[in-house]
């Protein structure tokens, strides 16, 4: 048997011992393999504070799994592989759409510039234009408002606004991009 076969055979081994709720099993799985995983997280989403963070979630998604891992169908490397894969898939195209809910609430929220002036037309557009973000920024929860207003109006980063709140990184992504989608749905009303 090769070093290969036996890094296959205690890995495989090691899943299901996991499978069994074996947490030191677990442990010895994470050592033996997170670097791997973290490379190809790093490598697709290009940003370590969130290979870390989708990191820490695919191996929650391996404790749960792993009563569903079959040896031989897949090697176990593959299958974890897989599960990384797909976690940052996942990621990337839920920030994808959290991209596209921005530009869509900033193309509803648009008002065309003033050629010659505002008219007292367009400011009575612009007061109702705002009165109607506004409306829809009070229908949020009082901390994603301050959020958004804070990131979109007074352009603060997501980090700065995550350590204000208290709340990791990630989270502080899933509010603004969940209070978009919530603005977005309200404009259109």
């Amino acid at each position: 048997m090769t070093v290969t076969d036996l890094d296959r055979a205690r890995v495989a081994a090691l899943i299901g011992q996991v499978a069994r709720r074996d947490r030191a099993a677990f442990g010895e799985l994470y050592d033996r393999t997170s670097a791997k995983l973290y490379g190809l997280l790093l490598r697709m989403l290009q940003d370590r504070a969130e290979a870390d963070d989708a990191l820490q979630e695919v191996y929650i998604k391996i404790w749960r799994g792993a009563p569903r891992f079959v040896d031989g169908r897949a090697s176990p490397m593959s299958w974890l592989i897989a599960i990384a894969r797909n976690h940052a898939v996942d990621r990337i195209r839920s920030r994808e759409a959290a991209a596209a809910a921005t530009d869509g609430v900033a193309r509803e929220a648009r008002i065309a510039p003033p050629t010659g002036g505002p008219t007292p037309e367009d400011l009575a557009i612009r007061r109702s234009e705002r009165v109607r973000i506004d409306d829809c920024l009070d229908r949020l929860a009082e901390d994603r408002a301050a959020a958004v207003r804070g990131a979109y109006l007074d352009g603060r980063s997501y980090a700065d606004l995550a350590d204000t709140f208290g709340v990791p990184l990630n989270t502080m992504r899933t509010w603004l991009r969940r209070s978009l989608l919530k603005l977005r749905e309200c404009l259109s009303e």
